[in-house]
């Protein structure tokens, strides 16, 4: 790659230090961010920097990568290089990405790690997201089971407060209907005295769960809530399960900011002044 061209050359020459034309960095911006590096004109190079990374196409993206690695360009490096990542597939195809095979492995090697490294990142992210949105689910189940314990709900409340079975669907949580028919099959379910049953085992999760977040155990109408507290207090608790309520913690505190402040002010406190309530009232 030539950076001795008469009229990038002449181009800078001419251009004060601070500012270039559309057309000369279209026509000499590779050049002239060599030149500027060479002869330390910081403005320049900043604005070649910055224009060739507009610039970028399938053709150039090879050659500008190694220029920019060359004039120790970081943020045009790093754009070369997503951009790259990107379009691979087509980039793999020209005549530049051929010249690097050939003669420089070692960049060629950096920007397969480059890509491996993005792939991997995009995955860890895909994961994240992934056990936030179950963190935030459980969270909402939590919200939702002292909804249904202290106010009821269209099938399932406290057993001190008849249900309405006419009302409509709850609006409140979209797995309020799906947690109101676990707790009725927990209810009456026969084998969940001997632990056979995963459905019995989910909900005695969700309860142990309740309890392990819950900071007003005596006040508390969920079901079993004051009883894991004492159990907890006497066996403890293993690290993975202090680390799956730290988690869900967390994202019931997100899920709370993520809220609109009016929306927030607006919700009704819920009740906890009365006693806890131990049963259900289910549907007949």
């Amino acid at each position: 790659m030539s950076t001795s061209s008469p009229p990038a050359a002449s181009a800078f020459r001419c251009i004060p230090p601070f500012w270039c034309t559309e057309e000369q960095m279209e026509r000499h911006g590779i050049h002239l961010l060599a030149l500027s590096h060479v002869y330390l004109v910081p403005q320049l190079k900043q604005r070649c920097t910055k224009g060739l990374a507009e610039q970028l196409t399938i053709e150039n993206a090879v050659d500008v990568l190694q220029l920019a690695r060359l004039c120790d360009a970081p943020d045009l490096y790093l754009k070369s290089m997503k951009f790259l990542s990107s379009n691979f597939k087509k980039v793999e195809e020209t005549e530049g990405w051929k010249f690097l095979q050939d003669h420089d492995p070692f960049l060629e090697l950096e920007i397969l790690q480059f890509m491996d490294e993005a792939e991997l990142r995009k995955k860890r992210t895909r994961r994240h997201r992934k056990e936030l949105n179950l963190y935030l689910q459980l969270s909402e189940a939590m919200d939702c089971l002292e909804h249904i314990c202290t106010e009821g709900c269209t099938s399932v409340g406290p057993h001190n407060k008849e249900s309405s079975h006419k009302r409509q669907p709850c609006s409140k949580f979209e797995t309020c209907q799906g947690l109101q028919l676990l707790i009725c099959h927990f209810a009456t379910c026969k084998k969940r005295a001997n632990g056979s049953c995963l459905r019995c085992k989910r909900m005695w999760q969700l309860l142990r769960l309740h309890a392990s977040i819950c900071d007003q155990p005596e006040d508390c109408r969920v079901p079993l809530c004051r009883q894991f507290k004492v159990k907890v207090q006497h066996r403890g608790d293993d690290e993975l399960w202090k680390s799956l309520v730290r988690k869900v913690v967390s994202a019931r505190a997100m899920s709370s900011l993520s809220l609109p402040k009016r929306k927030r002010e607006e919700e009704p406190r819920m009740d906890l002044s009365h006693h806890r309530v131990i049963n259900f009232m289910l549907p007949a």
